[in-house]
């Protein structure tokens, strides 16, 4: 589960980012074709940020769709996974959103 790294890795920078002021809530943006599970982030996060400013934080995730452009007709797409064919027929879709992996914001005292 590479999610309990990524996670640990969210807590070490929002924990920098804090400069030692406890961390009351962050939000994540999770591309829905990142490859990374929300709900085992979300059940990492309570473990990774024990001990930390952030420990008690509610984290809000994200979840963005994802999307792709034809390189054949231009038209944007919906995209489920990471390689499918646009209703054109063609299969030249570039995924332009659903991989993203975020801390989009986070709420400080």
């Amino acid at each position: 589960m590479h999610e309990l790294g990524i996670t640990r890795n969210i807590v070490s920078i929002c924990s920098e980012q804090a400069h030692g002021r406890k961390v009351t809530r962050v939000r994540l943006e999770v591309g829905l074709l990142s490859g990374v599970v929300p709900d085992a982030i979300r059940f990492c996060f309570d473990v990774c940020s024990q001990g930390t400013p952030l420990e008690g934080a509610d984290l809000e995730v994200l979840e963005i769709p994802g999307e792709g452009e034809c390189r054949s007709c231009g038209k944007r797409v919906p995209l489920r996974q990471v390689f499918e064919h646009c209703p054109c027929g063609a299969g030249d879709l570039i995924c332009v959103a659903g991989k993203e992996l975020n801390i989009k914001d986070m709420e400080v005292q």
